[in-house]
């Protein structure tokens, strides 16, 4: 598995891209996004900037506004069965600038799973960004985000997107 980290707004963000695509992105500390990748797939740290190239690009692409859709493959071994099919559903169907609830996200999925375990699940994803768990709101706001700053993070990716509006400031 091989790790890179960029300079977003949010702060730094580390990605971990193994041999068959992205299994990991984070905020804060490569040691603990790497311990807890490495030992989640029984993989060795590769030094290879080579494969983790397209997804710092595509990430930075994004926060630049100017990429809306990622390409790079994903690496889902990190998710259970049903971890799987809602993030894969979030991925596939939720684009840029839109949103679901947690609700909705539970119908869409299949799954049968209430939707008070999707923010469970939203929580446990592996790959926040590009797998855009930030889409997925409560039925009366923001609901909560474990990325980066928290709420204030998912508000801040909701606006680059255009699902909210600026904020005024009035300082």
């Amino acid at each position: 598995m091989a790790f890179g980290s960029l300079a977003t707004p949010l702060g730094e963000m580390t990605v971990a891209v193994t041999e068959e695509g992205v299994a990991g992105t984070g905020w804060g500390d490569r040691r603990w996004l790497a311990g807890r990748l490495l030992d989640g797939l029984g993989l060795t740290e590769a030094d290879d900037p080579g494969r983790t190239a397209p997804v710092l690009g595509e990430l930075a692409d994004y926060y630049a506004e100017r990429l809306k859709v990622f390409t790079v493959p994903v690496d889902w071994r990190l998710t259970t069965s049903v971890q799987r099919a809602v993030l894969g559903t979030l991925y596939e169907t939720v684009p840029y600038g839109q949103a679901v609830t947690y609700g909705e996200l539970a119908d869409r999925s299949g799954t049968g799973i209430p939707a008070r375990a999707i923010g469970s699940i939203m929580g446990a994803n592996p790959i926040p960004v590009i797998v855009p768990c930030h889409r997925v709101v409560a039925a009366g706001g923001l609901g909560g985000f474990s990325g980066g700053e928290g709420v204030e993070s998912k508000r801040w990716l909701l606006t680059l997107e255009g699902y909210l509006q600026p904020m005024l400031d009035w300082s």
